[in-house]
């Protein structure tokens, strides 16, 4: 089926359906990131609601670990004249961090680990010391709080809600889905809205999406045309060679954005300084971002690296952030080696670059293709290199575990049964098992 287009260009149809929003909803609350998107939603929604003499709010979740032209942006934005309140969130949420399996989750603004913190708690945030939110749980997920929050706004103001929300269809297949998605709640039918849905309960509540329909260079181009305010972290994207299409912000370390961890040291070596130092397995995102090691482009190892040095390469990353977990590996690559050169007499420095791949997956092969693979996958107990699970290992689990404190849980990226047996029950399995 042809796409079809609006007879109005998009920038008029937003201004329209903010308009409608600003005419059908007494409370309104716009959810920003920072990002270009949401940046340019809320401007507008300024613009209809200083001609229409209205106020309304914003949501805004500090993720700690932003560029510093990131909060920058966000105080610009503070300064709009018809917010009423602005919610400036920095409490201690769980966020994913998608270039580690030690640290899967980590929590920003946690008390604990506030001498590592990446900058100074906002002054003028809503954290611990001051949280209304009577629902808050220390280590809550961001999606389950942007839906409590949902319904603490609508108990507060009472009648039905809007929370703008900048998302535009052309970024993912998901967000396209959540417009055109058929079997949803909708105010007045309009497909650019949401009911939101708190597990089995509507919530009074309707997200409305204003600029679903933009691409990236419409964006752009009300900013250029209307002189909006920006996010100055985009322009050195730009001059340090990502396209329009190709900038991401949010929390950096997540799925999609950790494809940019590389951009971050170069953009602010100052912040990257502290953020490697603050969420485990940072650098190895940055030198690996793009590799399959973090489950990316069908690429391996660098074209110009041997099997051997990418092994190399892996441990050293390792042990950027991790020096127990590199020597560990280190120690069993050893003795893998050490045994091949008592048994089929195989040198250290002959250990061929690769194997017959059959063999390799039936672990009946040495190669350094073998070894890098298994550094890949976080093979703790290194199986693939035909390991067994033992006494020694599960003491220098335990012992990770401990200096590691709450690195590993249930939300953990592994299919180790021992390891997962390990967070489900606490007890790693087979402690009285020999080490051999």
């Amino acid at each position: 089926m042809p796409k079809i287009y609006l007879e109005k260009n998009v920038l008029d149809a937003a201004f329209e359906r903010l308009e409608f929003i600003f005419e059908h909803f007494e409370n309104i609350y716009f959810s920003v990131s920072g990002g270009k998107d949401s940046s340019v939603m809320v401007q507008l929604a300024n613009i209809v609601a200083k001609k229409k003499n209205r106020k309304f709010d914003v949501l805004y979740i500090d993720f700690e670990a932003q560029y510093r032209l990131t909060i920058q942006h966000i105080y610009e934005l503070k300064q709009l004249s018809q917010i009423r309140d602005f919610y400036h969130v920095a409490l201690p949420m769980a966020l994913r961090n998608a270039v580690s399996v030690l640290q899967p989750k980590w929590i920003c603004w946690e008390e604990e680990s506030k001498h590592l913190w990446v900058r100074d708690l906002p002054p003028d945030s809503i954290n611990m010391s001051n949280n209304p939110f009577p629902w808050f749980r220390k280590g809550e997920e961001f999606e389950d709080f942007i839906i409590e929050f949902a319904d603490w706004y609508q108990q507060k103001w009472g009648g039905q809600v809007a929370c703008g929300v900048g998302i535009r269809c052309d970024e993912s297949l998901n967000r396209f889905r959540t417009i055109t998605f058929t079997n949803k709640v909708m105010y007045n039918d309009l497909r650019w809205t949401t009911k939101v849905k708190s597990n089995d309960r509507y919530l009074e509540v309707f997200n409305f999406y204003p600029l679903y329909d933009w691409r990236t260079e419409d964006i752009w181009g009300a900013v250029s045309k209307l002189n909006l305010m920006y996010n100055e972290v985009y322009e050195l994207m730009y001059k340090n060679g990502l396209s329009i299409h190709e900038q991401r912000l949010c929390q950096p370390y997540g799925d999609d954005q950790k494809n940019g961890l590389d951009q971050f040291k170069a953009l602010e070596y100052d912040t990257w300084e502290k953020v490697v130092n603050r969420v485990n397995g940072v650098n190895f995102g940055n030198i690996y971002c793009r590799t399959t090691a973090l489950g990316n482009l069908r690429t391996s190892k660098p074209k110009f690296m041997s099997w051997e040095e990418y092994t190399v390469f892996l441990l050293e990353s390792i042990g950027l952030y991790n020096s127990d977990l590199m020597l560990h590996y280190y120690r069993k690559i050893k003795k893998f080696a050490l045994w091949y050169k008592k048994r089929e007499d195989i040198d250290f420095c002959d250990i061929p670059e690769e194997a017959d791949s059959k063999l390799e997956t039936q672990k009946k092969a040495i190669s350094w293709r073998r070894i890098a693979r298994a550094i890949e996958k976080n093979d703790f107990y290194m199986k693939r290199l035909c390991f067994s699970q033992t006494k020694t290992d599960n003491d220098e689990l335990k012992r990770l575990i401990h200096k590691w404190d709450n690195l590993l849980n249930k939300n953990t990226i592994s299919d180790d049964k021992d390891l997962l047996y390990y967070i489900k029950n606490g007890v790693i399995k087979g402690d009285t098992e020999n080490d051999e």
